[in-house]
């Protein structure tokens, strides 16, 4: 149990809550003691690597917060790698921000790597090498981030954001609450997908579907998914596709864990990840039509922009677009094609000649930022195809566009064509 003022701490701990450390580690201990407090949670746990959200810049109070830590000398004492920030460092003219937010912007990515914060500008940091063992506690933010190296790594971190994430680097520790507890990652909920024909989990739509519909379902409940094909990236089960579900039900809904039975690290067998009142709920076929239809708000054939990688474009995938783009036709005039990828993967893609592939085609590669935060699709784009369901998930509001989910091939087809080409043999 928590002591009477909050958790109990270690004698560094105390030291560190007291300034002796320094006054920028006394100040993100007391934010720490203060949702260890709000939590109920009994102590504190030492983390051993953070990835920080907060690098996206949102106004002047995340600005302020992160240079105030620098003012006072912080410095980040675990591995802290650094999310999405606000513009594309390597090719400035792709965001067409104001003059205040682009400076602001790059001042507080500045100020994270100030603190001593890896610069890998990814919402995807287990793409760049960082990848904590399985059963290790973290302080991860960015939410398809966080059901990634819960679920598919099965490192533990709750639901982290601005400001604690970066004050978990800087003190390396968090609330022992939430996702560190085993207890709680049990799951209370089972999707039985075992009816779903296997020609339709096959197809790459398939997993940002399941993602929406697991997110309706659970909501922020751990849930086990049974029935799916395939060992991890061995068969049907591949990192990217569960990088599309995890990241999809952590925007449909607030999933940050899930297990895959037979696949995921903490899920050998059912019976390891059940919760003790936990429901079963059968999964058609039409409930994943249902699910896709709803990341796709357009009812038109015109297409004005493609946009793929959100969470960023892996090299499987940057391997598979190229396949698909061998031999074919470039992209129509009519159409702007998008791949966000982060700086680590878009080297290995730039040596296997796949940059070449994409920029050949007509594409533009997009590093450091994602192109549903920042403003680089131009003006009077009305309707944009992706592959992700968390870009077809939250464009809509936050660039008043209309979305058409598709799969990688059905993307490369639309943007040849200059319209919406959907194949729909196996969803009816």
């Amino acid at each position: 149990m928590p002591g009477a003022d909050g958790p109990v701490l270690t004698a560094e701990e105390q030291s560190m809550l007291a300034g002796e450390q320094g006054p920028a580690v006394a100040m993100c201990m007391r934010l720490l003691v203060g949702v260890a407090r709000a939590n109920g949670a009994a102590r504190l746990v030492p983390i051993e690597s953070a990835h920080a959200d907060g690098c996206l810049y949102h106004g002047v109070a995340g600005l302020e917060f992160t240079e105030r830590l620098v003012s006072l000398g912080a410095r980040v004492r675990v591995r802290t790698t650094l999310n999405v920030g606000s513009l594309d460092l390597l090719h400035p003219g792709l965001v067409r921000a104001d003059a205040e937010v682009a400076e602001n912007g790059r001042r507080l990515m500045d100020a994270h790597v100030a603190l001593g914060c890896e610069p890998i500008w990814s919402c995807a940091p287990y793409q760049s090498g960082h990848r904590p063992a399985e059963g290790s506690h973290v302080a991860w933010a960015e939410s398809n981030a966080i059901a990634f190296v819960n679920s598919v790594l099965g490192a533990r971190t709750d639901r982290y954001g601005d400001f604690i994430d970066i004050a978990a680097g800087v003190a390396g520790r968090v609330p022992y609450s939430g996702l560190h507890l085993k207890r709680n990652r049990a799951a209370a909920l089972v999707l039985d997908f075992s009816a779903v024909p296997a020609a339709l989990l096959d197809d790459d739509v398939a997993w940002p579907a399941i993602g929406a519909l697991l997110g309706e379902l659970a909501g922020t409940r751990v849930a086990a998914l049974t029935g799916l094909p395939g060992d991890l990236n061995d068969g049907g089960v591949t990192e990217d596709r569960l990088k599309a579900l995890g990241a999809t039900a952590a925007s449909a809904g607030g999933v940050a864990l899930f297990h895959v039975v037979g696949v995921t690290p903490e899920a050998p067998t059912l019976d390891a990840v059940l919760g003790p009142e936990a429901t079963t709920v059968p999964v058609t076929a039409p409930d994943l039509s249902r699910a896709r239809e709803r990341l796709s708000s357009a009812a038109t054939e015109s297409l004005d922009a493609i946009s793929l990688g959100t969470p960023h474009f892996s090299l499987s995938e940057f391997a598979a677009l190229a396949l698909e783009l061998r031999g074919g036709a470039a992209f129509s005039p009519s159409v702007d094609v998008f791949v966000s990828t982060s700086r680590a993967v878009l080297a290995e893609a730039e040596a296997r000649g796949y940059a070449d592939a994409v920029r050949d085609a007509g594409g533009r590669i997009l590093t450091d930022t994602c192109t549903y935060v920042t403003p680089v699709l131009r003006d009077g784009i009305r309707t944009v195809m992706t592959n992700s369901g968390k870009w077809a998930w939250y464009a809509p509001a936050n660039l008043g566009i209309d979305t058409v989910l598709g799969s990688l091939a059905d993307c490369v087809a639309s943007a040849r064509a200059g319209r919406v080409v959907r194949d729909e043999r196996l969803w009816g």
